[in-house]
């Protein structure tokens, strides 16, 4: 009613090696654990977090949160798990998302330090993607990246993202403005919803 979804969406994927879904408030403990395991390594990459980025109690304020603005259509958060679901490979989200006469988000993702390098972040992100353009009607998904993050900048290419821009000292990461590339995948066989 008065154009918001009154249910959070139920979305679950599945790829040859992965579930990739939305989280759930239920997902506090296995967040928690997948980023107090990898706080050191995702540190150069993110913005600085605080020590509840660590702890499920920190997790549930976040998901529920998430949970509001994914019934709303405003941001999906996607969880990439092993095929039984007991383990946290990475995130994705598809945050700041419009529609109206823009149709665009934006992508964010993190992938564990045990699972680089094996394809899993292009297998999650190609599935994940595909379910922002075909059923949440996205024309347009930016995703930004340092410009010596050769892995992430190789990896949006190989997504058919295209390079549009730099920004400098465009977003706060750990702890220091930095500098990114700006790209965009559009989508071109996009229909208008109905």
């Amino acid at each position: 009613m008065f154009g918001y979804r009154s249910a959070s969406p139920k979305v679950r994927l599945t790829t040859d090696r992965l579930v990739v879904r939305l989280v759930y408030e239920r997902d506090a403990h296995r967040l928690a654990e997948y980023y107090a395991e990898n706080r050191a390594f995702l540190k150069p990459w993110e913005p600085t977090r605080d020590e509840s980025h660590c702890y499920p109690s920190g997790w549930q304020v976040r998901l529920e949160m998430i949970s509001e603005m994914q019934k709303q259509g405003a941001a999906y958060y996607f969880i990439l798990l092993d095929p039984d679901e007991h383990e946290v490979y990475g995130v994705a989200n598809f945050s700041n998302v419009l529609r109206g006469s823009f149709h665009a988000c934006f992508l964010g993702y993190s992938l564990g330090a045990k699972w680089q390098g094996q394809g899993l972040m292009y297998e999650a992100l190609q599935s994940a993607i595909r379910y922002m353009q075909r059923q949440q009607r996205m024309h347009r998904i930016m995703a930004n990246y340092m410009p010596h993050n050769q892995r992430s900048g190789a990896l949006l290419a190989r997504l058919g993202f295209e390079r549009e821009g730099y920004a400098k000292d465009y977003l706060l990461i750990d702890g220091q403005w930095q500098d990114h590339v700006l790209t965009a995948l559009t989508h071109k066989e996009w229909l208008s919803p109905s």
